[in-house]
């Protein structure tokens, strides 16, 4: 479950556990103050959550150069090569 931060008038900033479809809380659960306006309003924090690594960017993706193309052009040469030997499982190893 993720964690929404908010901010009340009287209590400050805080931190709650909450269900991405539970509804917004309009105060602190732990405040006991009885003065409490109850107006806490969610903020929008900045997130931990990077993309790190090939694949992410633009540039990584889809084109005719990327890394990923190439190595299955080797793996289908080397693939190409060891058929033949008679051998029916395509290893070369002539078991049939």
């Amino acid at each position: 479950m993720p964690i929404y931060e908010y901010e009340c008038p009287k209590c400050g900033k805080f931190d709650v556990l909450q269900g991405i479809n539970d509804k917004p809380l309009k105060a602190n659960p732990e405040c006991t103050a009885k003065d409490c306006p109850k107006k806490a309003v969610k903020l929008m924090s900045s997130t931990s959550f990077q993309l790190v690594g090939s694949g992410w960017y633009k540039s990584d993706y889809g084109s005719s150069g990327s890394a990923g193309t190439e190595t299955k052009k080797k793996t289908d040469k080397k693939a190409d090569s060891k058929k033949g030997g008679g051998g029916g499982c395509g290893s070369g190893c002539s078991c049939h």
